[in-house]
């Protein structure tokens, strides 16, 4: 196990304060109901804006889903096989360059601070998932041990 890149408690819960944040900005920053900005105004723009909107809240929302299976695991309330089986993380999909040139700075800011976040989360989440050997069984790395003891003597 590599102790700089370990999956803790602490990481988590970091990740997910964050996640939690940008899922409360992309709630904000994709609401086109009350917008009285004209920039938003043409429709090329607001199909833009629900578009990337779409990906932005799915990939917060993954990440955050992937990060609550973490937390409930740390809490003792998912098994390890559970998070294996049941955890994994939903697939990223990017933004498109098109979209993002029409929608507002601020937007697209934000837009790249999701896809910060879901790399960090898939990054875990692949060396979580590389990081699982044969020995995580306790059978299967007993019968490893005796094996190993008949074989050296």
């Amino acid at each position: 196990m590599i102790a700089s890149t370990a999956i803790n408690e602490q990481i988590v819960e970091e990740l997910y304060a964050e996640a939690l944040l940008l899922a409360d900005e992309a709630r904000s920053a994709f609401d086109l109901h009350d917008t009285q900005d004209p920039a938003l105004a043409a429709n090329e723009v607001r199909i833009a804006m629900s578009i990337e909107g779409l990906r932005t809240t799915t990939r917060v929302m993954n990440s955050l889903a992937w990060l609550l299976n973490q937390r409930a695991f740390f809490s003792g309330e998912l098994s390890r096989e559970q998070l294996k089986k049941h955890g994994s993380l939903g697939e990223e999909r990017p933004s498109d360059p098109r979209n993002m040139a029409l929608l507002p700075l601020k937007v697209r800011s934000l837009v790249r601070d999701t896809e910060r976040l879901h790399s960090r989360v898939a990054r875990l989440d692949s060396e979580q998932r590389s990081r699982e050997p044969a020995n995580d069984d306790p059978v299967g790395s007993l019968q490893g041990r005796i094996a190993d003891a008949f074989d050296a003597g």
